[in-house]
């Protein structure tokens, strides 16, 4: 049984931080393929069952970066030039780096991203747990332990099928 409740994640995530420390550190010394295969079946599994668009917790929560191809879809999608998509919802570094200009995203509605079919690549590819190299990501992933369910569902899974103890 999965477990979806933000509330009830967040309290279980404060409870786990040493276990999820120690599970890092055990995890270094596993075969990082070997990893790979588990968490991408595992996440296979768990993802299809937790419906992002009734969580909305990473629209909340995170900075959401944007490409400039992006940008021009969004201004298409909008109906408005980029000039003004950019002075309303976008903010460039620097170095050129594009990210939306509030936390929460402007496009979340309720718990629902306004702009779903057409969202971010960023948006579509998190919790990024079907990519490789887990082990080296997990510093990262386990920061959004507390705030995703996927990412809960799949580290409490990955600890059983490693025979990971937390003792």
């Amino acid at each position: 049984m999965l477990l979806t409740d933000l509330s009830v994640i967040k309290e279980i995530a404060a409870e786990k931080e040493d276990e999820n420390d120690a599970f890092r550190i055990f995890l270094k010394n596993a075969d990082s393929k070997e990893i790979d295969l588990m968490v991408h079946a595992t996440n296979d599994a768990v993802a299809p069952q937790i419906d992002c668009t009734q969580c909305g917790n990473y629209c909340r929560s995170l900075m959401i970066n944007v490409t400039a191809t992006e940008l021009t879809n969004l201004s298409h999608l909008l109906e408005t030039d980029e000039t003004t998509i950019k002075e309303k919802y976008i903010e460039e570094s620097a170095g050129g780096q594009l990210v939306i200009n509030s936390i929460p995203c402007h496009f979340l509605s309720g718990s629902r991203c306004s702009i779903y079919v057409n969202r971010f690549f960023e948006c579509r590819e998190f919790p990024h747990l079907h990519k490789d190299r887990f082990t080296g990501r997990l510093f990262g992933t386990l920061q959004y332990y507390a705030m995703c369910p996927i990412i809960f569902n799949v580290v409490e899974a990955l600890k059983k099928k490693t025979g990971f103890s937390p003792s």
